[in-house]
């Protein structure tokens, strides 16, 4: 959980006083959410905030008046964002600029989960898009509610009752589908589509196409985020073992084919997205 909730959200710019705190699910909870994490920040100048592919889906609950603008790989800025934004399932790297007090919460959700809450398969779901316009009025009373809970674990509970109110329990992955994702998230990636197929008893093509249409994105997209995540992780250890190793290790054929994986997921090289001032946790 706080490998999900620490490493995928960075922000370029200036330092940042404030406070950050995560929090575990309710365990009837486990199959449907990663982890929660909230977060107090100054925002008295625009800052750059860059997120990497992630496995799964993202809610960003705002409590304050934030904008955001994304940019695009010429370095434009494009339209405003609306608030608090569910990020779906994406294959490369989502950068913007924001503007306001950061002060809010991330919820982490499964495929499962986000199929649950949202009523639909990843695949139908937008890269983007705001959580209001999603889930209409009860998001909108659900983000007054936790802005004015006075402690970050009366807002955990609240999110925990919410969730267990929310999600159908009748709306699942299909179970090829769902052990698939297990199978890719417990070997970090490191399992081919063929061998993925015959264990869950389906055809390559088959599986391809189911899977894309649950999770949103094929299994060879979904082992190289796995991949990068290992990397990311064993990169972010307080004594990290040398990057040769850790590209052995994840499957990298070598340190430029790791190097190449970071700059295509994260828009950036590994030592400069590790180095960024501040991580949202």
């Amino acid at each position: 959980m706080d490998r999900w909730v620490g490493n995928l959200s960075r922000r370029e710019g200036e330092a940042c006083s404030g406070q950050s705190v995560t929090g575990r699910p309710d365990p009837r909870l486990a199959a449907y959410v990663f982890g929660y994490a909230g977060s107090r920040y100054d925002g008295a100048t625009p800052v750059v905030r860059r997120i990497a592919p992630i496995d799964g889906v993202k809610l960003i609950l705002d409590f304050e008046h934030l904008q955001r603008r994304m940019i695009t790989t010429s370095g434009s800025r494009g339209r405003r964002e609306p608030p608090s934004p569910v990020v779906g399932i994406h294959s490369g790297p989502l950068v913007f600029e924001q503007t306001g007090p950061d002060h809010g919460m991330v919820v982490g959700l499964t495929p499962l989960g986000a199929q649950a809450l949202f009523g639909a398969p990843l695949s139908e779901l937008p890269a983007y898009a705001g959580l209001t316009d999603l889930l209409g009025t009860r998001a909108a009373r659900l983000l007054d509610q936790l802005a004015y809970t006075p402690s970050w674990p009366g807002r955990f509970a609240l999110l925990d009752q919410r969730l267990r109110d929310w999600l159908n329990p009748d709306l699942r992955l299909a179970v090829p589908v769902q052990a698939a994702w297990d199978l890719l998230k417990t070997t970090h990636g490191q399992v081919t589509v063929t061998d993925l197929a015959d264990r869950v008893g389906w055809s390559r093509s088959h599986l391809e196409a189911r899977f894309r249409t649950q999770i949103g994105l094929p299994p060879k997209a979904f082992a190289r985020i796995a991949r990068f995540h290992r990397a990311l992780h064993l990169l972010h250890l307080p004594r990290p073992h040398r990057t040769t190793e850790i590209a052995a290790a994840c499957g990298y054929a070598d340190q430029p084919h790791l190097n190449r994986e970071f700059r295509a997921l994260t828009g950036c090289a590994p030592t400069r997205f590790l180095a960024l001032p501040h991580q949202e946790t």
